[in-house]
Formats: C-alpha cells, structure tokens, sequence
C-alpha cells in the first residue's frame, strides 16, 4: 500500500504474559498460556492497526542492533509498512515492555527506553515526508532526543505539503511535564490527543472540560481527551461535545488509545465529518481491548462500521 500516513515516535518490542488470575508469590511458579510477542509502541501500533484498515503508512523511530529491532521491523515489513525509515542505534538496544494483565486490575508495565531515547530530528530524513497526508507523533514527552523545535519543523513541513497533524504524549508515573512542555508545538497541532489522566498532568485541571480549553487555547484545534469507558470529550474554537464509549468485553486494553489515533486517521484521510470519525476511532479502540495484544482483536474496516452502524 502506498504510505499516506507518516507514523513517527516511540517503537517497542512487546512481550504480553496472558492475563493472571493474581501475581504470583515471591519464588512462586505461576503456569500461563502461552505470551504474545508483537511489535509495539505507538509509531508500531498506529501503523500496523492502519494497516488492518486498509491505509498504508510509513514509520520513522529508532531500534537497536539487536534481535528485537529485527523482529520490530520485520514485523511492520510484513504487513506492508514502509520502514526504510527506521534508524539503528549505535549505542542503545531496542526498546522494550512486559505487559502484565491480571483479573480485575489494571494493567502492569515493565519497560527499557532503549534506542527511543536516540531518535532526534535528524531522524526525518527529507523524503521520509514524500505523498503523506497525515504526520502522527506518538510519544511524545519520553522522547527526550526530540526537541520542540524539531517537532515544530516535522508538523510545519507537513503543513506547508497540505497534510494534517496529530500529536499524542506518554506520561509514565515519574515524568514531570506541564504545558510549558507543549505552548510552542500546541499552534501547529491539528488534533491533540492526550487521555484524562495525561491531560490532568499537563494542565492542572481536573475537569476534562477546563483541560481541553487549555490546549484549545494554547493552540490546537482539535482536541480530543479520552476517558477509557467514560467516553471521550471532544473541543475545537466552535463546539464541545461528549461521546460514550463502545461496550466490549475487555481482554487487555494496551494499544487501544493508538488504534483509536489510527480510527480518527482514518477519518480525516476520508474527509468524514468529526462526529463520525470520531465514533469510528472509538470502535476501533474498544475491539483493541477484546484480544490480547495491542491489534489482534482489530477487524477489517468494513467490520468495524458495520458495527458502528449497529451499536
């Protein structure tokens, strides 16, 4: 498929144990089914979920040179996605999480930074832009070799070539961010797609409402905030909506807040209105939840709006 989609930020090596009825004990022997090793972080997960929608893309990050950037790349190449703009770090492995599901709880994360923390703006080599329509970044905030003026350069280009632009960050517990972090990117953002926990963080507020005015007004157009089973709010300069969330009976929600970015996508590129696409990018978010894994409950596109169409 011809890359329409620009899919840059964070690449992982996933390796998800199957869900736990409770942790172990200490020197305990806990019997599983079998783990599922897969491509992840949210460049990955954006691209391969597009895939499965039938929209070609192209991934800039950063592995190591090591078995795991291999299986990462090998894994996008596999399903079609351009990856002759992944990068090798020279000093630092790939990148890497273990997912722990266990019954009732939310998830558990083990995770090495690895060669994410490498990629820079030199990594968006010139032609790495060539025929995209939409440029996403994932993780931004643990990328601490990309700069805001590097971000900035990536979205104006994407700009000035008639593209659109969406940005998601990545909180872990110990990041200290605030939207001195994001006012000089926030103008050249086109949708901002930050969840509520993230969006607490970043602004201080703790009503959705009074977040996404924060960013509106520090420049993005479109913000979207999701709220897991809560829905999602949604505000641009003219409008503030809510929406509710898709029921489905969860499985493993990791990558459901990527395959929701890859649903929106999806609409913007077919130019529906934002209700509508935004309604699409929420089934797509909760069938992530119905396998485990960040795409395996993820159906073709036609599927997922003959569910939309239903529900």
């Amino acid at each position: 498929m011809t890359p329409r989609v620009l899919c840059a930020g964070i690449l992982v090596g996933d390796l998800f144990v199957p869900p736990l009825p409770r942790l172990p004990a200490a020197g305990e022997l806990l019997v599983t089914d079998d783990f599922l090793m897969g491509a992840g972080g949210c460049a990955a997960n954006v691209a391969v979920v597009l895939s499965k929608l039938g929209v070609g893309s192209r991934v800039v990050g950063k592995v190591g040179r090591d078995s795991f950037g291999d299986f990462v790349t090998s894994s996008l190449a596999g399903l079609g996605i351009d990856v002759s703009f992944i990068g090798r770090s020279e000093t630092m492995g790939t990148a890497k999480t273990v997912i722990v599901p266990v019954a009732g709880e939310d998830r558990r994360y083990i995770h090495t930074v690895g060669a994410n923390a490498d990629l820079t703006g030199q990594d968006f080599a010139p032609g790495a832009m060539s025929g995209v329509d939409v440029v996403y970044l994932g993780g931004y905030l643990v990328l601490p070799g990309l700069t805001t003026e590097s971000v900035v350069e990536l979205f104006e280009a994407a700009h000035r070539a008639g593209g659109q632009t969406v940005l998601d960050v990545v909180l872990p517990g110990e990041t200290q961010a605030s939207m001195d972090d994001l006012r000089s990117i926030l103008p050249s953002v086109d949708f901002f797609l930050p969840n509520d926990d993230e969006a607490r963080q970043l602004t201080g507020e703790q009503d959705p409402e009074r977040q996404a005015a924060c960013f509106n007004e520090a420049g993005a157009a479109t913000v979207v905030i999701t709220m897991g089973g809560d829905g999602l709010l949604v505000r641009t300069a003219a409008d503030t909506r809510l929406l509710t969330a898709s029921r489905v009976e969860v499985v493993d929600g990791s990558g459901a807040g990527d395959a929701f970015a890859a649903g929106l996508i999806v609409g913007i590129l077919e130019g529906w209105p934002l209700e509508r696409s935004l309604r699409f990018a929420s089934e797509v978010g909760a069938l992530a939840c119905t396998a485990l894994g960040c795409s395996a409950g993820i159906p073709d596109r036609e599927q997922v709006l003959r569910r939309m169409a239903t529900s």
